[in-house]
C-alpha cells in the first residue's frame, strides 16, 4: 500500500506564454489596493510592465530589487524591513529562485511575531496573512509552486530550509516569455536544478505514485529541451518545456522532496558560492551511480526518461548509459564536472562531508544510506573528472 501523502499547490495557476497579463485581472478581482514588488537587478522591464498595469487600476506599488546572488538571512531580513515600511496587502515575487524564496518569506513574516531563525525546519511557520503571488523568470527551483524556501544561515554557514504550506502562494504565473533573456549559463544551472529534482524525486525513499508521473515527465521534457533553450534562448518552445519541467518539478518538493544531490551541494553553495544549480549538476552522475544499486528499476526508469534506447541493455549497463548522459548534459551544457575549476581542492572535502552530513532533512529521504566516507568518496572523484 501507498504512504498518504498531501500534495499542496497554489489554488491559482496561470501556466502559457503571455499569462504574466491576466495578473492585473487578478489584483482588480481580488480588490487588491497595495502590492510590494520584489524583484532581481535584471528584471525592471519586466516589473515596470507589470506594476504600470497596477497603478492603472488605481493599486498603490512599491518595490525592492533583491540584491544577486543566493540569500541569505541578513539580506532577507532587510527585504522584510523594507516591506514593513510599505505595509502591502500583496507581496509579489518577480524572479527566479532566490527572489522567489524570499519574496514567500517576506510575505508570511511580514506581520507575524516569529523570527526567521524560528522557522528553519518543517511545519514551524505560524501562519500567514499577507497575500502572496509569484511569477518565476528562470526554470529551476520550481519555488514558485513548492512549500519551501532556502536561506543561507551566515553565523554557520548553512544552507537552511523552511518548510511549510504557508509558504505555497495564492497563486502563481508561469509565463516562459519571462526567461527569454536569461543568459545561457543561467539557463544551464538552472535547468539541471530541475532536472536533480525530478530525478531525485523518482528515486527517493519516500517516492509516490501520484508524485512519479510528475517527476518522470519532468525528466522527459527536460531531457528534450534543456539543450535547446541553452543554445537559443528566444525558442520559446523550449522555454514552455522547461518551464513546465520546473513546474512538476516544484511539485514534487513538497510531499517527497530532494536528497542527497541536495544535501551534498549545500555546502558548495554556502561556502564556496557555486550557484545551486551548478553544484547539483556536478554532484548528480556520482550520486545517481551510488544510488542505483539500492533502486536499480527506478534508476533504469530515468535512464528511458533521459532517451537512452534500453533495448538489449541490463540494469547496470542502463545505470552507465544514464551516468554518461549526465555527463553528456553537463559538457553540453557548458558546466565543469571538476570542483576544481570552483576554487575548490581535496583538503576541503573533510569539512564539506562533515556539514553535508548534518542536512539530514534530505539524507533520510535518500534511497542508500550514505556515510562521511561515502560523502567523502563522491566528492573526490568530482575531482578526477575533466
Amino acid at each position: 500500500m501507498s504512504r498518504p501523502i498531501s500534495i499542496l499547490q497554489p489554488p491559482t495557476v496561470h501556466f502559457g506564454p503571455d499569462c504574466r497579463l491576466e495578473i492585473k485581472a487578478y489584483v482588480k478581482q481580488r480588490r487588491l489596493r497595495s502590492v510590494h514588488v520584489l524583484c532581481s537587478p535584471s528584471l525592471d522591464g519586466a516589473a515596470n510592465e507589470i506594476e504600470n498595469e497596477w497603478r492603472a487600476a488605481g493599486c498603490r506599488v512599491s518595490r525592492y530589487v533583491c540584491p544577486r546572488g543566493e540569500p541569505t538571512v541578513s539580506m532577507f531580513e532587510r527585504a522584510l524591513e523594507t516591506a514593513g515600511d510599505e505595509n502591502p496587502e500583496c507581496v509579489v515575487g518577480i524572479g527566479g529562485g532566490s527572489v522567489l524564496d524570499v519574496s514567500k518569506l517576506v510575505a508570511a513574516l511580514l506581520r507575524g511575531s516569529q523570527r526567521v531563525e524560528d522557522c528553519f525546519g518543517i511545519g514551524l511557520l505560524h501562519g500567514r496573512s499577507t497575500h502572496l503571488l509569484c511569477l518565476p523568470t528562470t526554470a529551476g527551483t520550481g519555488s514558485e509552486v513548492s512549500p519551501n524556501a532556502i536561506l543561507l544561515d551566515e553565523s554557520e554557514s548553512l544552507k537552511k530550509g523552511v518548510i511549510s504550506p504557508y509558504l505555497v502562494p495564492d497563486a502563481t504565473f508561469i509565463d516562459p516569455k519571462l526567461a527569454l533573456n536569461v543568459p545561457p549559463q543561467v539557463t544551464a544551472f538552472t535547468g539541471m536544478d530541475t532536472l536533480t529534482h525530478c530525478i531525485e524525486a523518482y528515486t527517493n525513499k519516500f517516492a509516490h505514485p501520484l508524485i512519479d508521473s510528475y517527476a518522470l515527465e519532468g525528466i522527459r521534457l527536460t531531457a528534450r529541451s534543456l539543450i535547446r533553450a541553452v543554445n537559443d534562448g528566444s525558442d520559446i518552445d523550449a522555454r514552455e518545456d522547461m518551464a513546465m519541467a520546473s513546474y512538476l518539478g516544484g511539485l514534487c518538493l513538497g510531499p517527497v522532496n530532494t536528497a542527497a544531490v541536495h544535501a551534498l551541494a549545500y555546502p558548495l553553495g554556502s561556502r564556496f558560492h557555486i550557484p545551486h544549480g551548478t553544484s547539483n549538476a556536478v554532484l548528480l552522475p556520482s550520486v545517481f551511480r551510488f544510488n542505483a544499486p539500492a533502486s536499480p528499476m527506478r534508476h533504469a526508469e530515468v535512464v528511458r526518461a533521459l532517451g537512452a534506447n534500453m533495448d538489449g541493455l541490463s540494469l547496470l549497463q542502463a545505470v552507465a548509459e544514464g551516468v554518461q548522459i549526465l555527463y553528456a548534459l553537463q559538457k553540453q551544457c557548458g558546466i565543469s564536472t571538476n570542483l576544481r575549476a570552483y576554487g575548490i581542492t581535496p583538503d576541503d572535502i573533510p569539512g564539506m562531508a562533515r556539514s553535508a552530513a548534518t542536512v539530514e532533512r534530505l539524507l533520510k529521504n535518500n534511497p542508500r544510506q550514505m556515510t562521511i566516507p561515502d560523502i567523502e568518496a563522491i566528492y573526490e572523484e568530482c575531482f578526477v573528472r575533466d
